[in-house]
């Protein structure tokens, strides 16, 4: 090989090796993240295989999400809760992924997700969150132009309080199913 292509490869090595490494530290980025009261990103490794509940579509913020939920929640529904009058048990955890709707391309009736909007997250830990019935919540915005995650703030489309009680003022209205508004549906 001639140096001129020697050079030309180690050259693109370097340049793959380091917009790899930019790629892997926007993903890592957003588990460094956190809103205040110590709620973090972190938390919810995982979210994106968790189970659905259910789906919802926001007609005034013109998103639509799917709500997914961790184990402990899953059989926390299945047992009946909050039905049943009990509350969900500690570790129970919730995340709800919202995008931007756009049409199918293949089947131009249907509303598929379109670029990620944010990701809220709630979790259920009655020492940590005594004084938000039991609940903690994060709202992380998602910047589709770097690809990275930030906590919502005010200026969030929907405002966010931006911290670890940031869910608790709309929530008190289903304080009796233990502050969580998403049913499990049948299936």
């Amino acid at each position: 090989m001639k140096k001129a292509q020697i050079a030309a490869i180690a050259f693109a090595a370097v340049v793959l090796t380091v917009l790899g490494g930019l790629a892997l530290a926007q993903q890592q980025d957003r588990y460094s993240l956190k809103v205040p009261g110590g709620l973090a990103f972190a938390e919810f490794r995982g979210y994106e295989d968790w189970a659905v509940v259910a789906t919802s579509q926001s007609a005034n913020l013109k998103l639509v999400a799917v709500i997914l939920a961790n184990p402990e929640m899953i059989a926390a529904y299945k047992a009946g809760i909050p039905g049943n009058g009990k509350p969900f048990p500690d570790g129970a955890k919730m995340a709800k992924i919202h995008w931007t709707p756009k049409m199918n391309q293949y089947f131009p009736d249907t509303t598929v997700p379109g670029t990620l909007h944010d990701v809220d997250f709630m979790v259920k830990d009655s020492k940590r969150f005594a004084d938000s019935g039991g609940w903690g919540w994060a709202a992380f915005d998602y910047d589709a132009a770097s690809g990275t995650f930030a906590p919502g703030t005010e200026a969030s489309k929907p405002p966010q309080a931006n911290d670890a009680k940031c869910g608790f003022a709309c929530h008190t209205t289903v304080q009796a199913k233990d502050y969580v508004f998403t049913e499990y549906g049948n299936r």
